[in-house]
């Protein structure tokens, strides 16, 4: 495994990277993305890590419980320089976790959780790398329908609005579904296209996708017609993602 510290400094940029926090059995990560491929945060990606210790996935849980229905978020943040795409090759770093709250007027505020004394150790392994696309060298067209990324394990389902031509959105949501999605297709992070909502092909403010509502989603893997219900929302972006 590269040591955190192995990369210099890019372009004079320091590459510090966060990782929004899904599900509750089984933890997934999708990485918090900018379109400025400058800043180094142009890749849209989902991984599983190894977190040391008990002690944050607890400390997550916990806190989740208390915001259930609150537009809080809870990311882990990577203190060190890095490039995104070293992960693809096995890497150590460590994190702290936060705590995002969506504030009235829509701006984010960061918590730090964890003290800063004490970064916790997380290890990505290459088999960790469920889905990574350079959205700069990998530009996709606006779809002519709404178009999620489907991962999870089990009965938590995660969708990402996938991220194509800017301007854009940046969303994440954990649905509930009708028909059992094996884990190996999941792992896939397979499109799913919701073919009764056209994409607006450009940036909305909020979502297209009502919590408590029920859709049904076509999985290219497979070709499987799936029916959710849409949960907690666990990220959106339509500002920096677009303007930083």
């Amino acid at each position: 495994m590269n040591t955190p510290y192995a990369s210099p400094k890019h372009g004079g940029h320091e590459h510090i990277h966060r990782f929004l926090i899904l599900g509750k059995e089984k933890l997934f990560f999708y990485h918090l993305s900018l379109y400025n491929p400058d800043l180094g945060h142009h890749y849209q990606a989902v991984f599983t890590f190894e977190i040391e210790g008990d002690d944050l996935k607890k400390m997550y849980l916990e806190d989740l419980k208390k915001n259930e229905d609150k537009r809080v978020f809870y990311a882990l943040r990577c203190p060190h320089h890095f490039e995104l795409p070293e992960l693809k090759n096995g890497k150590e770093f460590r994190v702290y976790l936060e705590r995002v709250v969506v504030q009235n007027d829509g701006s984010r505020k960061f918590e730090q959780m964890t003290p800063t004394e004490a970064p916790v150790p997380v290890t990505c392994r290459p088999q960790d790398v469920l889905y990574f696309r350079d959205m700069a060298d990998r530009p996709l067209p606006y779809p002519q329908r709404l178009t999620y990324l489907a991962f999870g394990a089990g009965k938590e389902v995660h969708l990402a609005h996938q991220l194509a031509e800017r301007p854009n959105w940046d969303e994440v949501i954990t649905v509930t579904t009708k028909q059992s999605i094996d884990d190996a297709t999941l792992k896939q992070v397979p499109p799913v296209v919701i073919d009764s909502i056209n994409d607006p092909h450009g940036v909305i403010k909020e979502s297209l996708l009502k919590k408590d509502q029920q859709y049904q989603g076509k999985i290219s893997a497979g070709n499987q017609t799936v029916d959710f219900i849409v949960g907690r929302q666990g990220w959106w972006n339509h500002t920096s993602l677009n303007t930083a």
